[in-house]
């Protein structure tokens, strides 16, 4: 009769459906602290390129004795790549009264 009987490997249905709960309250906590961050992040990177913008138009300024009227200046005088130009039209910053503001 004992040989008969085999001993089964693997996991229940149970088993399984406890795993899939525990991994869906995981990223349920997790997915709303990403977005979060996400969104930390940007404000982040959006104050820094404000930065970037006020301290080259400082730098033209002591360089040419007068204030830079917007990014095409500071990007003809080369205080500003290409790239930099593009990113501050994606964050909305604009140059008013010789200071970068974001709108």
């Amino acid at each position: 009769m004992k040989c008969c009987l085999k001993k089964q490997r693997g996991f229940t249905l149970i088993e399984m459906a406890i795993v899939l709960f525990i991994i869906s309250l995981l990223i349920l906590i997790v997915l709303p602290n990403l977005a979060a961050e996400r969104k930390h992040a940007v404000r982040i990177h959006r104050n820094a390129m404000v930065t970037v913008v006020q301290t080259q138009l400082d730098l033209y300024e002591n360089d040419n004795g007068k204030k830079a009227d917007s990014l095409a200046q500071l990007r003809q005088g080369a205080y500003l790549t290409d790239a930099q130009v593009k990113k501050a039209h994606d964050e909305h910053i604009v140059v008013h009264n010789g200071e970068a503001r974001q709108q």
